[in-house]
């Protein structure tokens, strides 16, 4: 009798990595993950539409919608390239960027509401029908002269960079009339409540009996910088006005009043870091 042979085994296949047919969804997934995410209302002001808080209370309001849905949370995640995000029905678009210089007056506070009630710098551009602007760095209330205003975020992120922005030049009415060693000083530099204050360049400018103009130029400017480095030597402020960033001047611009700078101008703006205005 004869044995039977089971049958041969069929020739072996190459397995399959399971690894392998997930890895395209993976992948997809990983790159969803680390696409940059933003909260809603951080979206809408980068966007140069209105300031974070003005984005929030948007939001609030039922006027933001995001594929379609109406959004309550100002910090949903929103993926670059990936949502369609709408106000009051309209698709969010950049807005026109707007860059603005004004020559703030006295007594004025840099802020869009103040909770004291003070009139602010916005007072400036009553009735202008101007988009929301921010302002680019700041000024004291009892300070003057050249501040910028823009709805441009990174823009104003370059100028107002202590490593990359352009210097700031002001000219300071003091009560003294400083000789070399004093002026040698403020360019040295003193520490202050833990920060360290300096000039880059002081000159005097004119004197008269008891008081002088000092021009001043900073690298950066600190909390009341020049306030408080004068007031390290004992020189107290009497007026302080900010006249130049960068090469851009102040120039005859009336007190109080504003203009939209021109193509040239921003152009110089970005290209005089660490350079200042020398005024005559």
């Amino acid at each position: 009798m004869s044995t039977r042979r089971p049958p041969a085994a069929p020739p072996d296949r190459p397995r399959r990595d399971p690894r392998r047919a997930s890895t395209p969804a993976r992948a997809g997934t990983a790159r969803a993950l680390d696409a940059p995410r933003h909260g809603l209302a951080r979206v809408l002001s980068k966007a140069g539409l209105c300031s974070r808080t003005e984005a929030a209370r948007w939001i609030a309001d039922g006027r933001v919608t995001v594929d379609g849905r109406t959004i309550n949370n100002p910090e949903f995640p929103i993926v670059d390239g990936r949502h369609v995000v709408r106000v009051d029905g309209q698709p969010l678009g950049s807005a026109r960027r707007i860059h603005i210089m004004l020559n703030k007056p006295r007594g004025l506070v840099t802020t869009a509401q103040d909770e004291r009630g003070r009139d602010t710098v916005y007072r400036c551009f009553d009735g202008a029908g101007l988009p929301w602007l921010a302002p680019v760095g700041r000024l004291d209330k009892a300070s003057e002269g050249l501040l910028l205003f823009s709805n441009d975020p990174e823009w104003a992120a370059r100028l107002t960079d202590p490593e990359t922005g352009p210097d700031k030049t002001y000219h300071v009415q003091v009560d003294v009339i400083p000789d070399e060693t004093q002026l040698a000083a403020l360019r040295a530099g003193v520490e202050d409540d833990g920060e360290f204050l300096r000039a880059r360049a002081v000159r005097l400018l004119r004197s008269g009996e008891k008081t002088a103009w000092l021009e001043v130029v900073l690298e950066e400017g600190r909390n009341r910088h020049i306030r408080r480095l004068l007031a390290a030597f004992q020189i107290g402020v009497l007026r302080l006005v900010r006249v130049g960033i960068g090469h851009l001047a102040l120039g005859t611009l009336g007190k109080g009043a504003w203009r939209e700078l021109q193509p040239h101008e921003l152009e110089l703006l970005h290209t005089t870091a660490g350079s200042a205005v020398v005024a005559s």
